[in-house]
């Protein structure tokens, strides 16, 4: 991984996000399953890719740490950060794994279940600590990391490095990002696999509690919060995020919003837009790049989550994620109707029966299989 020096990067970047890109391939047919499926799209994935995006196409420079296969889906990777306006300088190739893809199944309003192919080893998970550009980490106004970044060696270490590299300068985020199967779950991430539930949550613990020792702030919704916490609860899980070092927890709680606690005694709570789902996948990525937007932007507790809100509800509605990213105009538009739709109150008050309330997470309520590459 290229280091290059300050001189090169004369201007900080807004947002650098660390952890997972790969190829996603969609069905273009909703309701059918993977056997029956007969045509796909391919976009980037990742969620930490997806980030960098979200926050890009809101007018952000933003960039990413990442590895790919040294294949032509890791090229197509390259060409896709840079057409959204990512810099890849810090996404290098790995020759001995495959680039990594994911399918996924759409059965809306809430049923998206997830098909990881990232066996025998997925190359994101060897950035080496000292391939990191340290300079440039500590200089971004924010840095982005994932709990899937904490499921193994040598990226465990890149992780926390990173983390401990900012200083708890500026923002520094953890997001909790919690995928079992990661972390040894049935069929296994690239370990021997079969540890499920608690096991796995207490293996995972003691990294969560490392990484938020440097961050200061954490975003995840009830699971995640479990694992780095032992609170499910919302209120509960942020005061036990406060309590382990950041200054403001964000919990994603699904149809019933978002609640975010400051440790200077701000808290916020925030109903959800109502959309029609279309995928519910990418999401909480969407909502992940207009959260560091607004808190870039310095704007109040409040209105941040309802913009993140409805950045997560608009791709929510679409089929993709990387592409369904939503712009600033995008965002204020769907506000307007909502506000306008419910007197004030940001959430659509006109929906029909059919549509379901989406916030940051419903990327939380889609199983995950990971399937042995053949």
């Amino acid at each position: 991984m290229s280091q290059p020096s300050p001189r090169t990067s004369p201007t900080p970047f807004d947002l650098i996000t660390m952890g997972r890109v790969g190829v996603d391939l969609y069905p273009l047919q909703s309701g059918v399953p993977l056997a029956k499926a007969e045509t796909f799209g391919k976009f980037l994935g990742g969620s930490a890719a997806n980030v960098a995006v979200a926050a890009a196409r809101l007018g952000r420079r933003t960039a990413l740490i990442s590895r790919t296969g040294a294949d032509p889906f890791g090229d197509y990777l390259h060409d896709a950060l840079r057409d959204f306006g990512v810099s890849d300088r810090w996404v290098t190739p790995v020759a001995a794994y495959p680039t990594p893809l994911t399918f996924c199944e759409i059965f809306p309003p809430d049923d998206f279940p997830l098909y990881f192919y990232r066996r025998p080893k997925a190359p994101d998970l060897e950035i080496h600590p000292h391939e990191l550009d340290l300079g440039a980490i500590r200089a971004a106004r924010v840095f982005w990391a994932t709990g899937t970044g904490l499921c193994e060696e040598p990226s465990r270490a890149a992780t926390l490095a990173a983390l401990a590299a900012r200083g708890r300068r500026g923002v520094t985020v953890l997001d909790l990002d919690w995928r079992p199967l990661f972390w040894g779950g049935e069929g296994g991430a690239s370990g021997a696999g079969g540890r499920t539930g608690p096991a796995a949550m207490a293996a995972a613990r003691p990294h969560y509690a490392a990484a938020l020792a440097h961050a200061t702030v954490a975003v995840g919704n009830a699971d995640e919060c479990e694992v780095a916490t032992g609170e499910r609860a919302p209120h509960a899980a942020a005061r036990a995020l406060l309590a382990a070092g950041v200054e403001l927890a964000v919990v994603k709680r699904g149809p019933e919003g978002v609640l975010a606690v400051h440790r200077d005694g701000t808290t916020a709570e925030v109903p959800p837009v109502e959309v029609e789902v279309v995928n519910g996948l990418g999401a909480g990525d969407a909502f992940g790049g207009a959260l560091c937007h607004g808190l870039l932007s310095g704007w109040p507790l409040e209105r941040t989550l309802r913009y993140a809100n409805a950045a997560g509800a608009l791709v929510a509605s679409r089929l993709s994620c990387s592409a369904a990213m939503p712009t600033g105009e995008e965002i204020e538009g769907l506000l307007g109707e909502a506000a306008g739709a419910s007197g004030g109150s940001g959430a659509s008050g006109a929906a029909r029966s059919s549509d379901t309330s989406i916030t940051s997470g419903p990327e939380a309520r889609a199983p995950r299989t990971e399937v042995p590459r053949s």
